[in-house]
């Protein structure tokens, strides 16, 4: 049986999708049951289905009884109340690994983040590398895949753009310069990247950065995700010291901000691949293109916006 960590995210769910079509037994961890249920992510599937909190150690014991193998996939990108990056990607991360051990569990495949590193002035990143530099002491026959920014269906990444792009019907902030590169890549093809690196032991203790085929600056990437959803918009330019006095109001306004602080800081950091593993497993990634992103995107309403950041999802 394969245990995947927050098996009801964005990537965990296509993960224990893949891995079920392919006749793997998958047990999936969930922070709440009722909410991974609302998402209905993941409906129609065969799975062990089972609660459990990566904070919370005495909660995940029965979770890996009869596992032989764990992909943790389980983190956050933006803190809510006690939340907090620390606590979720290090600690957390801690809490599965040492659940593992305790169980006789060998393989285990962690879910990195492009660019992170423990010495790093940025939370987020730096809870990361923490947690890769756990894995990597743990003795486990382990495996670290670095991603840069994921996209695909029901991603937060590009889809907050597309949200919002109602908000915003004549012009649309351009954030970030020329630095703030990215290397996006979709979410299945990493999804394609897990479920080879499985079962080849070549791949343990090893790190792989995963991208796509194109660099792109962030302003690209809202102009491709306004061109997938039909919006036309006057791009203009937005000094930094400006977006953080938006983003600094939108954390003290609403509940669930789509960005932060935290994560403005990230455009300051390259996000694209110096050694682009994707290839391995993957030999055409696909490109993020409107055409790509077309087929599962839509302009959202005003309303669908609101209730996604105040909350109420």
């Amino acid at each position: 049986m394969i245990l995947v960590t927050g098996g009801a995210g964005f990537l965990g769910s296509r993960t224990t999708r893949r891995l079920v079509a392919r006749g793997e037994a998958v047990r999936v961890l969930v922070h709440s049951r009722e909410r991974a249920e609302k998402r209905g992510r993941l409906d129609g599937l065969d799975v062990d289905l089972m609660e459990g909190d990566v904070t919370r150690p005495n909660t995940l014991n029965a979770a890996f009884s009869g596992v032989q193998a764990v992909v943790h996939t389980a983190a956050i990108a933006v803190e809510k109340g006690d939340l907090t990056y620390e606590k979720v990607n290090f600690e957390g991360t801690v809490n599965v690994v040492d659940g593992a051990q305790e169980a006789g569990i060998r393989r285990f495949v962690n879910i990195c983040q492009l660019g992170a590193q423990a010495d790093l002035p940025y939370r987020f990143l730096a809870s990361k590398g923490r947690a890769q530099d756990y894995v990597a002491a743990s003795g486990l026959e382990w495996t670290a895949l670095r991603p840069s920014v994921l996209w695909g269906p029901e991603d937060e990444f590009a889809n907050t753009f597309a949200r919002l792009a109602p908000l915003t019907p004549l012009i649309f902030p351009r954030i970030g310069g020329e630095d703030a590169k990215f290397q996006p890549v979709w979410v299945e093809d990493v999804v394609t990247f897990i479920v080879g690196a499985l079962d080849d032991p070549d791949t343990f203790g090893e790190e792989y950065e995963l991208a796509g085929p194109e660099v792109l600056t962030l302003g690209e990437i809202e102009s491709r995700t306004l061109q997938a959803v039909g919006a036309r918009r006057v791009m203009v330019s937005l000094p930094m010291p400006v977006m953080k006095a938006i983003v600094a109001v939108m954390e003290k306004a609403l509940p669930a901000p789509p960005v932060t602080r935290s994560l403005l800081e990230l455009l300051g950091v390259a996000n694209y691949a110096t050694d682009n593993a994707i290839y391995r497993f993957v030999p055409d990634p696909r490109p993020m293109t409107p055409e790509n992103m077309r087929p599962y995107m839509r302009e959202f309403t005003v309303g669908e916006t609101l209730v996604k950041y105040l909350g109420r999802e």
